[in-house]
């Protein structure tokens, strides 16, 4: 069974007679090659059908060839009638060709035309076919080239939109927040913030990958075609050239072979008739001489034109090998060349086009990594405890209100009526003023007072008050310690003009630190009148905690003093204060030395760095020694120290390691 699959796989109708009949049949139709291809199947099997039923009906008869009227027979036996009439006529058709073709065959050889000149032409027709042949395959080539370098722009165009895309989808989702703005970084937010910049560089990894593409293919695709083209054009024309040549040569051959040819003919004729002459005895002796010298110069001539005709032969038959055997196949051989050159070209893009993306996949790996990191960065603790430090407020919850007996004045007797209603009175006044203080101070769950922002963020709650008044410092501090890095630059450059002065004017850089020095003064007083509302702010804080305590044992004793929820007032009477400073604020380190009794010891401290200590009111120190600590350091990078031998100043709180005493007395701390 496989081998006659494989024989019928072999026995199948022509595919150029098919494609001639549709030409034929349809000539303004163009037709795929799949449905060229399944009307080559649907009529082979047409035919299979017929020839196994003629076969049938052939062995039936006992006869051992297949008749047309088998074929017939078949027809009518498997039901195609209708065809039969158009069967004869094809049959008769192909009787009349058959009986034409036979008579052509024999007017070929009543024509003369000797083999060698047959073969040649045979030879001429089979090179030009296959140079046909050969231009329509190069031309395919470069069409099949050019179409993968469109194909390769389309997708540097997908490529590049879908870059543009993902950029734009980023910018679209970026935060648009100023510096200013305050809002909690949650967890959450800043991984997405991560994913949308990895999502960024992913997409310029899509624009690296098509201009590679663009740059290593599809550049390189266009150039080599159009080079390409310039070189086949190149060889057909050489090839062209060639054929021509090789036609001329031919053509002046076969002149010269008609020559001699001709030549010859008048030869025998004037040998004919010099013999004739000569045998006939009535004619004159001149006529015979005449007759011989006409036949000796058409011998000569004929004898010149055999020369010249062997000459052309000669010359014709190795013009024709040098191009059969010569340049026909050398130009073949470049255009075989220059095809396989195409393919390997072909075989390098498709390599680069892969090896553009490969290039990226490693940064694409590590933006995927990156994605996959920032989900895993996200911390729900963290963002909760985020949102509490945002939002807490800082107030203590309200106290218990406290029970208001109104029964006890139908049970009070004459004798102490007088007191107790005094008493009670008192207690009712103490009660309601209590209940008014804590109607409107509820913000907890009530509605925030509205008004302008004040100065000292007294309009927040305790904790939001105190974060803003530490961020003020911080900023502060950030600020003097630039003033004063800019007022020790124009020391230094101050002293090195009066040490050159051709170098510079000392004076000139006198209104520059003049305006430094009021910077300095004025920030250190910011400094302190924000320490001191911190102070103020952190103190309630401590005091609210104890009177907390207390009211847990008597919640009575408290009730006419501060509001239930501990919150502050704007009255500065019903603020309970926190521990008074022990020295006002001053514009210059040295006043603060102005103190007749030494401020006593809070602490010790130990020396991690040395410090010269060369601006005024610094202490210097050397690495290891011994320090007391008299004041702590209020924020802006300082802390008051002393020797044993009673010398005090400032040392840089990041240059020591500190150890404070517990209950210590008399210490002046800044928080």
């Amino acid at each position: 069974m496989a081998s006659s699959s494989g024989n019928d796989d072999d026995l199948t109708i022509p595919r150029a007679a098919i494609n001639k009949m549709i030409k034929e049949t349809l000539p303004n139709v163009r037709v795929a090659n799949d449905a060229r291809e399944l009307v080559v199947n649907c009529c082979t099997e047409f035919i299979h059908l017929i020839s196994s039923e003629a076969n049938e009906i052939c062995n039936k008869s006992e006869k051992k060839t297949i008749s047309p009227e088998h074929v017939i027979q078949a027809l009518e036996s498997l039901g195609f009638g209708s065809y039969i009439s158009e069967v004869k006529e094809v049959l008769q058709e192909c009787k009349t060709v058959a009986l034409k073709r036979r008579k052509a065959s024999s007017r070929l050889e009543n024509l003369g035309i000797p083999e060698e000149e047959l073969l040649r032409q045979q030879q001429e027709l089979f090179a030009k076919d296959q140079f046909d042949s050969l231009d329509k395959h190069t031309q395919w080539g470069i069409d099949f080239l050019e179409r993968y370098a469109k194909f390769v722009k389309e997708r540097i165009e997908i490529e590049q939109n879908y870059a543009k895309q993902l950029r734009n989808l980023v910018k679209k989702y970026c935060p648009k927040r100023s510096s200013k703005d305050e809002e909690p970084r949650f967890t959450s937010c800043i991984a997405f913030f991560n994913i949308l910049n990895e999502l960024n560089d992913y997409a310029g990894q899509r624009e690296v990958v098509a201009e590679e593409m663009a740059h290593r293919v599809y550049g390189e695709l266009m150039r080599y075609a159009h080079d390409l083209k310039s070189e086949r054009k190149m060889h057909l024309q050489e090839g062209r050239k060639a054929q021509q040549y090789l036609d001329m040569c031919w053509k002046q051959m076969d002149n010269s072979k008609k020559k001699f040819e001709r030549e010859c003919r008048e030869a025998e004729k004037a040998q004919q008739c010099y013999e004739r002459l000569d045998n006939d005895a009535n004619a004159t002796k001149a006529d015979v001489e005449k007759a011989k010298q006409q036949l000796n110069l058409r011998t000569h001539m004929a004898d010149e034109n055999k020369n010249e005709y062997a000459a052309q032969l000669q010359n014709f038959n190795g013009e024709q090998h040098k191009h059969f055997y010569i340049v026909i196949p050398q130009i073949y051989k470049q255009l075989q060349e220059m095809d396989e050159r195409r393919t390997i070209k072909l075989s390098e893009c498709y390599r680069g086009f892969a090896d553009s993306e490969r290039k990226v996949i490693p940064i694409i790996s590590k933006c995927l990594e990156g994605m996959i990191l920032a989900a895993k960065s996200v911390d729900e603790r963290r963002d909760s405890q985020m949102v509490v430090d945002s939002f807490k407020s800082g107030f203590e919850p309200p106290g218990d209100f406290p029970f208001e007996d109104y029964s006890q004045h139908i049970y009070r007797t004459i004798s102490d009526g007088t007191i107790s209603t005094s008493k009670q009175e008192s207690g009712k006044m103490d009660a309601k003023t209590t209940v008014g203080k804590a109607k409107g101070k509820l913000w907890l769950f009530g509605k925030k007072p509205k008004g302008p922002a004040l100065e000292d963020f007294s309009h927040l709650p305790p904790e939001q008050r105190r974060k803003k008044l530490q961020q003020r410092i911080d900023e502060l501090n950030r600020e003097l310690q630039k003033e004063s890095d800019q007022k020790e630059a124009l020391n230094k450059m101050k002293d090195v003009y009066e040490k050159n002065p051709q170098m510079g004017d000392p004076g000139s850089l006198q209104p520059k630190l003049a305006e430094t020095m009021n910077n300095i003064d004025r920030l250190r007083m910011e400094i302190h009148k924000n320490e001191a509302w911190l102070s103020e702010v952190e103190g309630k804080t401590g005091v609210r905690g104890d009177r907390r305590h207390s009211s847990d044992i008597n919640h009575l004793v408290t009730q006419g003093r501060e509001s239930p929820e501990g919150s502050y007032t704007d009255d500065a009477n019903q603020e309970v204060r926190g521990p008074p400073q022990q020295h006002g604020h001053h514009n210059e380190f040295d006043d603060e030395f102005e103190d007749d009794d030494p401020l006593p010891a809070i602490g010790h401290c130990k020396a991690i760095y040395p410090f010269d200590g060369h601006n005024e009111g610094t202490l210097a120190m050397k690495e290891g020694e011994v320090l007391y600590i008299i004041e702590e350091d209020k924020g802006d990078g300082w802390t008051r120290a002393r020797r044993q031998n009673g010398e005090e100043g400032y040392v840089p709180t990041s240059y020591i390691d500190v150890t404070l005493e517990k209950n210590s007395k008399g210490a002046v701390t800044y928080i």
